[in-house]
């Protein structure tokens, strides 16, 4: 089974760091939040991915263009007539992976159906290119086979970002630090979609989350797999400044990998 990751939006909100690469570049401890996130598959035994790229898809285009010469120990060789070289160990995950331009200012929709002909008709994964979970893959795969619904997606309960004030009229009788109690569940992404998506979806200018899945949802076709464990997206600086911190202290639950 292929899997489609988002990765062509402009990254506004963490424009200290989008303004050179896309998103799905900026790197947690040196490497892209995009090659954490295809860890996770790989994990699970899934290696086949197809980039919709958009922002800066050179980038991304580089990143795996070198990333074999990059991740291997190589001796190079140019005293011959011929230059030659040595690959001494090859550190690189058995990944394929197809970089697809789907334009610079195509909507979430229109990338994935820029990408139906690399997906061919049979179902498929697809997540976000700034999100991290330790959601259980083939857990999610059996739940979609379970019920036989063209959408499952992870629905996800994120942290709180502000404190509670409970008031009685203008008096504030307590303040806490708002929890995932208190908040209900999002689109986590993590979904596994038949091909029949493919026909919910006009063109470049539709928003996937907005006509498609709110069309499905009402045709009783979106089924949610609810999952509490851990999930970040990396929206903002202070979201990236606190996986790189989870990351250095040895406290990363996405890393479901072992190396």
């Amino acid at each position: 089974m292929k899997v489609v990751l988002l990765a062509g939006g402009f990254g506004t909100r963490i424009s200290e760091e989008s303004q050179s690469r896309p998103k799905p570049m900026i790197e947690i401890d040196g490497k892209p939040i995009l090659w954490h996130i295809m860890k996770t598959y790989l994990h699970y035994g899934y290696n086949e991915f197809i980039i919709c790229a958009g922002y800066r898809q050179e980038y991304i285009k580089n990143y795996f263009a070198h990333y074999f010469l990059q991740t291997s120990d190589i001796t190079f060789d140019f005293r011959g007539s011929e230059n030659h070289r040595d690959i001494h160990t090859d550190k690189s995950e058995p990944w394929e992976v197809t970089v697809v331009d789907t334009g610079l200012n195509t909507m979430t929709g229109g990338r994935i159906k820029r990408i139906a002909s690399y997906v061919g008709n049979e179902p498929f994964m697809l997540t976000y290119g700034d999100g991290v979970s330790d959601v259980p893959i083939d857990k999610l795969l059996e739940f979609h086979k379970s019920h036989g619904k063209i959408c499952t997606m992870t629905a996800v309960k994120p942290e709180g970002r502000f404190g509670i004030l409970d008031l009685e009229g203008d008096k504030i009788k307590s303040f806490r630090e708002k929890s995932r109690q208190d908040v209900g569940y999002i689109n986590g992404g993590f979904m596994v979609l038949q091909p029949e998506i493919f026909d919910y979806i006009e063109g470049d200018g539709t928003t996937f989350e907005r006509e498609p899945l709110e069309r499905i949802a009402d045709e009783g076709q979106l089924m949610a797999y609810r999952h509490n464990g851990f999930w970040q997206c990396m929206d903002t600086l202070r979201d990236k400044q606190k996986l790189e911190k989870m990351w250095a202290e040895g406290k990363a639950p996405w890393k479901v990998w072992d190396k």
